[in-house]
């Protein structure tokens, strides 16, 4: 089955920053921050940097048509790598570009990579453990600040992909992000990890999924087995998934990987082996989540 992966990272080189501060490049894949904890970016295997190049070859390997490419201050943002990838690869790849609404170059910044660069995707991740909130104050994301970039999105005619964090911490706003989207009822909105509900948290996820069915409203489901930590084939992920598409509909769901540091707990292959073989999902259903939906949504800005 032809396949769109909507949640992938290119890295050409690891200069990430969360609440432990900046990342020093260790090699190997590995990052040692600031409070002297290292951390493994990239699985084994993969070396120290993932290039176009080397994802083509991963999407050729399982017929993958063609990906998004989301930043990830995990990792370190890349917005620039990322444009030079889907100028070489124009048919294969479609980058997203994600910028500090701190900034105080911010309108130049946003210029030049939507104007200029010609970005048609926003990713913004406001997790407090490596997005906005890990290095400034809590931001309501139906405040002035993020309105502003909800705002310019929407002028701009960008599908929004959002990262809210995890459950329990103060970037997880579920009715300020449904209060933000219904001012821009003309904006597609992608929430990633199916707002990331975590093992055993399948009221958090109904509740979200009935706050967030909205016209306008998509979810990718990149990482959510590691969210859970559901040992394959992801059972309690697979129930998750059928409660969501139970509540949305298989039409809002997309398939994404998190690739490439979700694959230090599984492979590329299960990543979405676990979909075909499901029992409890139609045929119909794993076709819109791994293919259908992403092509109607971005096949149009390639």
């Amino acid at each position: 089955m032809k396949k769109i992966d909507c949640h992938v990272h290119l890295m050409e080189n690891l200069h990430g920053i969360g609440a432990k501060g900046y990342l020093r490049d260790l090699g190997n894949g590995c990052g040692q921050y600031e409070n002297g904890e290292i951390v493994r970016i990239i699985p084994e295997g993969f070396g120290n940097k993932v290039t176009a190049e080397d994802f083509i070859k991963i999407m050729d390997q399982n017929d993958v048509e063609f990906c998004i490419v989301l930043q990830s201050p995990y990792g370190g943002v890349q917005n620039l790598f990322t444009a030079e990838a889907m100028k070489k690869y124009p048919n294969r790849i479609l980058g997203a570009a994600m910028y500090d609404p701190f900034s105080r170059q911010k309108e130049s910044i946003r210029n030049y990579l939507f104007d200029e660069l010609g970005f048609k995707i926003i990713k913004m991740e406001m997790s407090n453990t490596s997005g906005i909130m890990c290095n400034h104050d809590t931001v309501d994301l139906d405040g002035d600040l993020m309105n502003d970039v909800y705002k310019h999105a929407n002028e701009h005619g960008l599908i929004f992909f959002m990262d809210i964090g995890r459950p329990g911490n103060d970037c997880y706003q579920i009715e300020h992000l449904r209060n933000a989207i219904l001012k821009y009822p003309d904006m597609t909105f992608v929430i990633c990890h199916l707002t990331a509900p975590q093992h055993d948290n399948k009221d958090i996820l109904i509740n979200n999924m009935n706050m967030l069915k909205l016209k306008n409203v998509y979810f990718d489901i990149a990482s959510l087995y590691n969210n859970v930590k559901d040992p394959y084939p992801f059972l309690e992920t697979q129930d998750y998934l059928r409660t969501a598409i139970d509540i949305v509909g298989s039409d809002k769901i997309l398939w994404g990987t998190d690739f490439p540091s979700a694959m230090k707990n599984t492979t590329y292959k299960d990543s979405y082996t676990y979909i075909l073989e499901s029992e409890i999902l139609s045929e119909e259903e794993k076709e819109n989540i791994l293919y259908n939906n992403a092509y109607r949504l971005f096949k149009k800005l390639l």
